[in-house]
């Protein structure tokens, strides 16, 4: 069973074309005309082992905000549809990452029931527009997008370079448990026999 998913969506300040391969290898292809997200992205690919293709352009002019939320509602989309029904997926992952000063722990389960929890110490804009601030709202369209229940919790650390992509790497490292499959499940993992 292939775990892909294609989505375009188009609107007056953004237009994003993604490609999202679960079983990947960790190959990427990101473009979104803020080269720093463009960073995160990168390592959210290689370190969840997804193969993603991104192409984004949106009113950067502006600000960052709109593209940076939209490529998280497209990535909620490609997931969503990626996972399917979600049987025999372990549902939960966890993982703890640390980057020179930084530690993050990030916790998912891939409920359907979207949720975010953001505790992370505010820190300066990097290049003109706060990332702590759009790495919120990036991860909140796409937990929301995705069905996904997202706890971040960033212990310390004191550069917001080295917190975002401890958070980014953990994140990813967390979905590639959770999208995992276990041979034990027959079905969805649900006392519920449902999501």
């Amino acid at each position: 069973m292939e775990r892909t998913a294609k989505i375009e969506r188009e609107t007056k300040e953004t237009r994003i074309t993604l490609e999202l391969n679960l079983d990947g290898s960790g190959k990427d292809k990101i473009s979104t005309g803020i080269p720093f997200f463009d960073h995160m992205l990168t390592l959210f690919t290689v370190h969840g082992f997804f193969d993603l293709s991104i192409v984004a352009t949106g009113d950067i002019d502006v600000d960052f905000h709109h593209t940076i939320e939209d490529v998280g509602l497209v990535l909620g989309d490609a997931f969503d549809k990626a996972l399917g029904d979600r049987k025999g997926i372990k549902r939960f992952g966890h993982s703890v990452t640390p980057m020179d000063d930084a530690l993050s722990s990030v916790a998912v389960d891939l409920s359907k029931r979207p949720f975010l929890v953001y505790n992370v110490p505010q820190k300066a804009g990097v290049g003109g527009n706060n990332f702590t601030s759009l790495t919120k709202e990036f991860l909140r369209a796409f937990s929301n997008r995705s069905g996904m229940n997202l706890h971040v919790n960033v212990l310390y650390g004191e550069n917001e370079h080295h917190i975002l992509e401890s958070i980014f790497k953990t994140v990813a490292r967390a979905l590639d448990q959770a999208t995992s499959f276990d041979d034990r499940l027959k079905g969805i993992r649900s006392s519920k026999g449902v999501l």
